[in-house]
């Protein structure tokens, strides 16, 4: 995972905030700036992925790239499936980008065995932001479980009432959760949500014991005492979190986990505009504003080059193919 060692190393690189400036003027010579882009995002409003979309659509007016401010088109459900599906025939001139998780191209392949996209179909443009997982318990679990331990030994005792929701069935934080499962011998019910708004509404409500999503999601919750994060996914603690001990740090190195949200365009998009597009993209995630915005859910914003985005995707399906089949989930099952 050395290439997403160094993505976090040069997080607030200035050196690649200049490298843009005399890039894009390249670029614009190229190309005409398209009308307007719209985004796909394949979760509900409201969550850490689409302060992602909505604040980078928001900058990329007035760029090489897009004359107006861009938009976000919601397509939840499916683990975030429906959007890329949704990409894969839509116009590649870049008037559509999609905003996805890196596990819907790097994971899906290994547990959706009719896809309807294959990796190919879409192409990187560049990073959005790097995001923790964490599990946390809610209301129906007793106060007295404070920690990963206390939650695992509490499973095991009350296996009626021992559950975790998720963003959805084959997203990354339904397979912590599941890899957490095999490697702690619980039995927790996995329940899929249509995004992580719905999964924390029914862990606050006490309808289901955990869950597995974006940490960021949660602090809201966690300041209004309503939930406990008991543990984050990351190598290291999450600079939003840092009370909180990563998996790791517990006793489970494997379920770990810095999985970003990157854009993605069709794959036969013209080079200039992809260009064009990835320079737009990293200039709106270096502006304070978003910046600020995508703290407030929890993610480090973080721009990137095509090329890195698709060596780390690259990595990630390497890493994960040996999980899943540990796992032993598919679609089918």
């Amino acid at each position: 995972m050395n290439q997403r060692r160094h993505l976090i190393k040069t997080l607030g690189s200035a050196a690649a905030v200049a490298a843009l400036a005399p890039f894009s003027r390249i670029v614009q010579a190229q190309i005409q700036a398209l009308d307007q882009v719209k985004i796909y995002y394949g979760f509900p409003a409201g969550s850490a992925g689409d302060s992602v979309a909505r604040r980078v659509a928001e900058k990329l007016g007035g760029t090489p790239y897009t004359r107006n401010p861009g938009y976000v088109e919601n397509k939840p459900g499916a683990g975030g499936r429906i959007a890329v599906e949704s990409l894969k025939v839509a116009p590649a001139d870049g008037s559509v980008l999609t905003l996805a998780p890196v596990s819907a191209l790097s994971v899906y392949p290994y547990i959706y065995p009719k896809l309807s996209y294959k990796p190919s179909d879409v192409t990187p443009v560049s990073i959005g932001a790097i995001m923790f997982h964490g599990l946390a318990v809610g209301p129906m679990v007793p106060a007295s479980v404070t920690t990963l331990k206390d939650f695992l030994a509490w499973a095991k005792a009350n296996p009626d009432k021992a559950s975790y929701g998720s963003p959805g069935a084959g997203s990354m934080p339904h397979l912590l959760g599941a890899l957490l499962n095999l490697r702690a011998g619980t039995d927790l019910k996995h329940v899929p949500y249509r995004g992580t708004v719905p999964s924390i509404t029914d862990l606050v409500g006490g309808q289901v014991a955990a869950a597995m999503n974006p940490s960021g999601d949660y602090l809201q919750y966690m300041k209004a005492g309503r939930v406990r994060v008991l543990a984050t996914s990351g190598k290291k603690r999450s600079p939003y979190l840092p009370d909180v001990p990563t998996f790791t740090e517990l006793g489970y190195p494997d379920v770990t986990s810095e999985e970003w949200f990157g854009f993605y365009a069709p794959a036969k998009t013209p080079a200039a505009t992809l260009a064009a597009a990835n320079a737009a993209i990293n200039q709106a995630l270096k502006d304070k504003a978003v910046i600020d915005a995508l703290a407030l859910v929890g993610l480090v914003a973080h721009g990137s080059t095509a090329q890195e985005m698709a060596a780390d995707q690259q990595a990630e399906f390497e890493r994960w193919g040996p999980l899943v089949k540990q796992i032993g989930f598919t679609a089918e099952t």
